[in-house]
């Protein structure tokens, strides 16, 4: 597939055929709404006639059922030669029966983006369909069925806000123009590359971009991802370097600070046979899908810094998603603690800490958690499930680092390795106490 056929020209069923095989139409009822629609504008008849004309569609929208790389799935395709792939009342029926037809036949739903938002010629009946729209996500969502949209460009006003933005996950095509506010309605002087697709990649609203040729395996990776769970609870990953456990609490902090350690890219690259990331903004956290034994597991995995609360709103979106989805969930635990600079505090490091724990908590699928290097305090136990727990034996886990302890107890510098020793932080001791079922071996 060329980059010309799945680019911001590319038909609606251009873009079906660069993800699917076997199309197969939903059936359609087109109202026209009255003589020039549903608010009288003068010449809308004409307008759309003249679209049906140029591009063989009788609406903005074709919707179906289809293969998508293995994986049955209904599409929702946009045809921007249509009114700019505008959305009106008849767009809005469409889209809604194609919603519909997914929870009934327990399908997914692949949404192919190319639209500029709501028809001006419709005016307030073209709105509300953001809300049709929006209601039959939420339900998809209830039904546990996963959403998956392909932003070919330009995705721009309703389209973005509901499903583009609102789909459980989302790529792009290089260049493709993705953004609330359209070209011709954006402040004077704005940065353009805010409305980018390689814009939202970088502030983590965009999950991935993904040239034209990779778009048909990409999607149905996801897809696969999406619907094959492993049977839960999954196992921790073992142990990737070998080590008799510390005899002092000061020598776990050591050992678990040493800068070869395994991290937790090693961890996830041992642990998995594929992985599709979700993206975010904190380098320090990795997040997304992966086969573990041929089936769907998720993860997130601290990389060893201290985390942001963008890096904890990744793993509440991850987390989220799994626990609708019905997928078992692995975390990998290594920080020293939560982000406490002031950036942090504006941000709302704290509230986003405990979103993060609530979500594990009120989690209905099993998750998983291995300790591979620092736990420190909340910035760890966020990611921690609680009976499910397990440690490797360059790892040590403590109410907070023992430098920050001697800090608040009021105490010397020198006082660190006892303060550590006091902490009964070292792996064995998580086991005594039964913080951690176990110590995993290699």
């Amino acid at each position: 597939m060329t980059a010309a056929a799945t680019g911001p020209a590319a038909t609606a069923r251009e873009l079906i055929d660069a993800v699917s095989t076997g199309f197969r139409e939903l059936p359609r009822h087109d109202s026209s709404g009255g003589p020039d629609g549903p608010i009288g504008w003068s010449g809308y008849d004409a307008s759309r006639a003249r679209a049906r004309e140029r591009t063989g569609e009788t609406e903005a929208v074709v919707c179906g059922t289809a293969d998508a790389g293995g994986t049955e799935a209904v599409l929702v395709a946009f045809e921007f030669g249509f009114l700019g792939g505008s959305i009106g009342a008849g767009t809005g029926e469409r889209i809604e029966t194609a919603f519909i037809t997914a929870r009934e036949l327990s399908l997914p739903v692949v949404s192919l983006i190319a639209s500029g938002g709501s028809r001006m010629q419709e005016g307030m009946f073209a709105l509300t369909q953001l809300q049709r729209i929006a209601r039959q996500m939420v339900r998809l969502r209830a039904a546990g069925l996963p959403h998956v949209a392909v932003l070919a460009g330009p995705v721009t006003g309703g389209g973005w806000a509901t499903l583009g933005a609102g789909a459980d996950v989302r790529v792009a095509l290089p260049g493709a123009q993705v953004g609330f506010a359209g070209s011709r309605v954006r402040p004077a002087g704005a940065d353009p590359r805010a409305y980018t697709a390689e814009g939202q990649f970088a502030a983590g609203r965009v999950d991935r971009i993904v040239e034209p040729g990779e778009l048909r395996a990409t999607v149905a990776r996801w897809l696969s991802l999406l619907t094959r769970p492993a049977p839960g609870p999954v196992p921790p990953p073992r142990a990737l370097r070998a080590a008799d456990p510390p005899r002092g609490g000061w020598e776990a902090v050591l050992r678990a600070r040493e800068p070869d350690r395994p991290r937790a890219r090693a961890y996830l690259e041992a642990y998995f046979t594929e992985r599709e990331p979700l993206g975010g903004t904190d380098p320090g956290i990795l997040s997304g899908f992966g086969l573990h034994e041929g089936r769907s597991v998720a993860y997130v995995a601290q990389c060893g810094t201290a985390t942001t609360p963008a890096g904890f709103r990744a793993a509440i979106r991850l987390v989220g998603l799994a626990d609708r989805l019905g997928i078992p969930v692995l975390t990998l635990v290594d920080t020293p603690g939560a982000a406490n600079d002031a950036e942090a505090e504006r941000e709302g490091v704290g509230p986003a800490i405990a979103e993060a724990i609530t979500t594990l908590a009120g989690c209905r699928i099993p998750v998983t958690t291995l300790l591979i290097g620092e736990g420190g305090s909340g910035g760890a136990i966020a990611l921690t499930s609680l009976g499910r727990t397990w440690v490797t034996p360059d790892s040590y886990y403590s109410v907070v680092a023992p430098e920050l302890a001697v800090s608040i107890l009021k105490r010397g510098p020198e006082q660190v390795p006892a303060t550590a020793e006091q902490l009964r932080l070292r792996p064995q001791d998580l086991v005594d106490l039964g913080v951690a079922r176990g110590i995993v071996s290699p």
